[in-house]
């Protein structure tokens, strides 16, 4: 096994480390990790990294669930138009995308590189996120209105975005739930990764059908993450999560940067 190798297997467990610790975050790291350290094709990559996020942040929301975080009906307004776009994304927007879009001059743009582009603005806009950090805690008590339309339409369009970059996209949908659903900040920590988990593997189902899945790989990987986010849940009573995760903001803008650079460069 090749040192970059052994460096994408820590890096799964990385995933899960963030995950355990700051709540989120840790599946933006899962698509680079996959494509640069473990040398996969971007499409393949965002497949995998959904089912790698879908069943991390599964464990992670059966945890919240045990402790009555998670606001169910919160989770199944946002959850069913996410899962529908994410799906629908994966099945057949995916593979409608040419190999070759477009060029300019002697530049080609390809599917390839359109993805990790993309996938790379996403970061940087999830690296501000998590490095503002500015949301006002609410009461756990405080009564929880809903905007429905509102929650419909961001679900349609997070549910795209994951289905695109195979992130989970809780940077877009924790304020969502903070400002559209008035969830106090813990519950929608806690119901994010309830709506990461369901539309994440729902999204994998549709790749399924198109992609040759190499289950050995991907159920040691998810694994090694898995065991991450046990690790980080218990790192989590001694680490400061809110400095933790302004730390790894600047991290992810990093990446995002670097990501632009290597694509462009190549």
């Amino acid at each position: 096994m090749e040192i970059i190798e052994i460096l994408g297997y820590l890096g799964a467990l990385l995933i899960g480390l963030v995950l355990g610790l700051i709540g989120g975050g840790g599946s933006i790291l899962t698509v680079p990790i996959l494509v640069y350290a473990l040398t996969l094709n971007p499409v393949l990559a965002t497949a995998y990294s959904l089912f790698v996020v879908g069943t991390t942040s599964l464990v992670g929301a059966i945890k919240n669930m045990m402790k009555g975080m998670v606001d169910f009906r919160t989770a199944i307004i946002f959850a069913i138009p996410a899962f529908i776009a994410v799906y629908l994304t994966r099945a057949y927007l995916i593979p409608a995308i040419p190999d070759e879009l477009f060029e300019i001059g002697s530049f080609m743009v390809t599917k390839n590189l359109a993805i990790m582009l993309f996938f790379a603005i996403i970061m940087l806009l999830a690296s501000v996120s998590m490095i503002r950090n500015n949301g006002k805690e609410r009461d756990l008590s405080t009564q929880i209105q809903y905007n429905y339309p509102l929650i419909i339409v961001e679900g349609l369009v997070v549910g795209v975005i994951t289905g695109l970059v195979g992130a989970g996209g809780g940077f877009l949908i924790i304020p969502a739930l903070v400002l559209l659903a008035k969830l106090p900040m813990k519950k929608a920590v806690a119901t994010s990764l309830l709506i990461i988990a369901i539309k994440s593997l729902i999204g994998f189902l549709g790749d399924v059908q198109n992609l040759e899945i190499d289950w050995p790989f991907l159920l040691s990987f998810t694994g090694i993450s898995v065991v991450g986010i046990f690790i980080g849940i218990w790192l989590n009573k001694f680490i400061d999560g809110k400095k933790l995760k302004k730390a790894f903001g600047w991290f992810v803008l990093i990446m995002g940067i670097y990501i632009i650079y290597k694509e462009l460069s190549m």
